[in-house]
């Protein structure tokens, strides 16, 4: 089978398929919507022959739909007809993070933290994803996790006091959730000149590993999902 994979991003939007060893990718941000998303990939990807689409995006997904609009992104998303959008041709959309973390599970417990424009986070434990919505929750003076270890937060702090607060996170998260290791994911993960302990970096092109990765077998449930081994 021939996989489109869209990584949906806070600054930029990379497609990649079967066949195809280089990705595409275009500007996003706060205009665009749904729709010019689809005009943008099919416009980035003329000739490129797919079967199915995965789609990375990043905010809460449930039963393979948007549940709410994302913070960094234009209106529109929830309700959207991927399918219809893209010729009729069968979608999987899953959590951004969670695609990235389904490329880079080893094995046990595992967190995956995306630091990129947002904060994006997913579980896997014994071989079960659980994507999960971090992000929001409070963390300290009134403030989100993603507030400070999103992009904004960077800006404010400054990369010295940002890659404080990522190592004391990653300690906090690592032991509420009980996990053997993190992976650290998104594009400002390579910021970080020293790695908190039991953490890694993870490859920014797994998010296309795990789209592709998504078709390999049939799943129950995108929310929470059996990992091919």
């Amino acid at each position: 089978m021939r996989v489109l994979v869209i990584d949906v991003g806070g600054t930029h939007v990379k497609v990649m398929a079967t066949g195809h060893r280089r990705r595409v990718e275009f500007t996003s941000g706060p205009k665009i919507t749904p729709t010019k998303m689809v005009a943008a990939v099919k416009a980035a990807t003329i000739g490129w022959k797919y079967d199915a689409i995965s789609i990375g995006y990043p905010g809460p997904v449930v039963h393979g739909r948007p549940l709410a609009e994302p913070h960094n992104l234009g209106p529109g998303w929830v309700g959207f007809d991927f399918g219809k959008a893209f010729g009729h041709r069968p979608v999987k959309m899953v959590n951004d993070a969670a695609m990235q973390a389904l490329a880079s599970y080893k094995g046990k417990r595992m967190l995956f933290l995306g630091l990129g424009t947002g904060l994006g986070s997913a579980l896997i434990a014994d071989g079960v994803l659980e994507p999960m919505e971090l992000a929001h929750l409070p963390y300290k003076k009134g403030r989100t996790y993603e507030d400070y270890l999103g992009l904004a937060g960077l800006k404010r702090l400054g990369r010295r006091r940002w890659r404080r607060h990522v190592h004391h996170v990653v300690e906090l998260l690592e032991t509420a959730l009980e996990v053997d290791y993190v992976v650290l994911g998104g594009g400002n993960a390579r910021l970080l000149k020293k790695l908190p302990p039991r953490s890694c970096l993870g490859d920014n092109a797994n998010a296309f590993r795990g789209g592709f990765r998504l078709w390999l077998k049939a799943r129950p449930r995108p929310s929470k999902e059996r990992l091919v081994h």
